[in-house]
């Protein structure tokens, strides 16, 4: 396969943006994963989209004047899964969810991105879990349409409290929207101590990838504690023909303890092992 690595803007947030573009350059990564999160990324929709064509052609210029490219805009309309969840109960929260994608679609395709990733949505706990579920397929199909119209692809991320929180639920959202992809992030499910071997499957429904270290019971580790063969996710992704970026993602937030490694050190291990792994004969 080509290898195309990426690494995620909101893997550093104690600098600030200019200077992670910088860093992202000199650890010589090509791509970037853009972190659109509502409250907590550098860069926040709701100050982005007053300007969405401004905003991505700064954006884009700063990306080319360091040699490199935006490889997937990743939109979190708020702080928590559940206030612009796409799938809400209520239409007024639906439609500036639905109005904040429209607006990620166009800023990712404003820079040169073609991909756009999203949370999935949640189960609501007042209606029966069919309603959200049904609710969310509605929605995530709008959205795969208002994506293939812009130019660009669009994927969920199958998350820890999401309404895919298997790899199994993760399938079905697949199979039961039309033109959906997954952002893959393998972490999630090694968190809640599933084997590799449930998850592989994925792979090939995947459009966008997300790799960091993970073991049981923690959703974020380091590379020493690792659980999951990345050697096996390279090699399957070579043998379905996986053409998206494989993005290092590490973020440094309280939440699943994911602010107890290094993440400096640990972007740079699994860098040198996919890549070394991927120039393997």
């Amino acid at each position: 396969m080509t290898l195309k690595l990426a690494c995620a803007d909101f893997s550093f947030p104690l600098l600030d943006h200019d200077k992670v573009l910088d860093l992202i350059a000199l650890l010589e990564f090509r791509g970037v994963d853009i972190g659109l999160f509502e409250g907590r990324s550098h860069l926040w929709p709701s100050r982005v989209f007053e300007d969405v064509r401004g905003s991505a052609r700064a954006l884009a210029a700063k990306l080319s004047d360091r040699g490199l490219e935006a490889a997937d805009v990743f939109l979190q309309t708020a702080p928590d899964f559940v206030t612009l969840a796409p799938n809400h109960p209520d239409a007024g929260c639906r439609r500036r969810a639905r109005d904040w994608f429209q607006k990620a679609v166009e800023f990712a395709a404003e820079c040169g991105c073609r991909h756009v990733s999203a949370l999935p949505g949640v189960h609501f706990d007042d209606e029966p879990k069919a309603d959200s579920w049904r609710r969310c397929c509605d929605e995530l199909a709008w959205r795969c349409e208002a994506a293939r119209a812009g130019g660009v692809a669009f994927g969920v991320e199958a998350h820890v409290g999401s309404i895919a929180p298997t790899p199994a639920a993760a399938a079905e959202l697949v199979r039961d929207v039309p033109g959906l992809t997954l952002t893959l992030d393998y972490t999630h499910f090694t968190r809640d101590g599933r084997p590799d071997s449930e998850v592989e499957p994925l792979i090939a429904l995947a459009g966008h990838f997300h790799a960091r270290c993970a073991r049981p019971g923690r959703l974020q580790a380091s590379f020493q504690e690792n659980a999951i063969d990345y050697g096996r996710v390279l090699d399957v992704m070579g043998q379905v023909g996986y053409a998206g970026y494989v993005g290092v993602e590490y973020v440094w937030i309280d939440w699943e303890h994911c602010n107890e490694v290094d993440n400096l050190s640990e972007t740079i291990l699994l860098r040198d092992f996919i890549r070394n792994h991927a120039a393997r004969p």
